[in-house]
């Protein structure tokens, strides 16, 4: 989708009611949808974290960018993910969070970002985090500066792609609660995004795609 033409819908974006829960579920497998079932939140303190879903103008064209993190000792070691992370004390809001970590994960500053709305946030159970997505563009082609230390490259997905039904796939996986199932993914190219970034990007899909009809 042409670039430009995507701007004219951010305003309705920016006013549509989001489809939560529903949307996320969609790409998670029945095995953790049970798991989410039988969770008490009000016993869970979770740490707070933040995310950018960074769309802007490459050859024109609407793309979102992705991460591909390092391999490390951790849960989310070589996972593909949106530039983001947890809450410092020094952050005044979530979306300062989600800005202060795009700048220093892939170099883009906050005064080149115009942040449109939160999405639903999401309970992480392995990491004990709660994150909330913000959508967030930049009106200029950007040129990134991956942080080494966390970033081992990234992807640039436009925007078509990323709507085309066609990229909904399953995955044999093994995953922090079955040694294997069937998990629902996005695949393109040779990247598979499965967890809790996949069910972000399907309630972000789900409201442009509603706002496109």
């Amino acid at each position: 989708m042409d670039f430009q033409e995507f701007l004219e819908y951010i305003p309705k974006i920016a006013k549509e009611n989001l489809p939560g829960e529903e949307a996320q579920q969609k790409m998670m497998p029945q095995e953790r949808i049970e798991i989410f079932k039988r969770l008490d939140m009000s016993s869970i303190n979770p740490r707070r974290a933040a995310v950018m879903m960074l769309f802007y103008p490459k050859n024109n064209e609407a793309h979102l960018v992705l991460i591909v993190r390092n391999s490390y000792p951790g849960i989310h070691s070589s996972q593909i993910g949106f530039p983001g992370g947890k809450v410092e004390l020094s952050d005044i809001s979530l979306d300062e969070t989600a800005l202060r970590e795009t700048f220093e994960e892939i170099g883009i500053a906050k005064d080149k970002i115009t942040v449109v709305k939160a999405f639903t946030e999401l309970y992480i159970p392995p990491s004990n985090f709660m994150v909330t997505p913000f959508l967030a563009y930049s009106v200029e082609e950007l040129t990134f500066i991956p942080d080494a230390r966390e970033v081992f490259g990234l992807i640039e997905l436009p925007l078509s792609v990323f709507l085309d039904d066609s990229i909904l796939v399953t995955k044999t996986l093994k995953t922090s609660y079955m040694e294997e199932a069937g998990v629902p993914a996005f695949k393109f190219e040779d990247f598979y995004v499965w967890g809790a970034t996949a069910q972000m990007m399907n309630e972000l899909k789900e409201v442009i795609k509603r706002v496109l009809k």
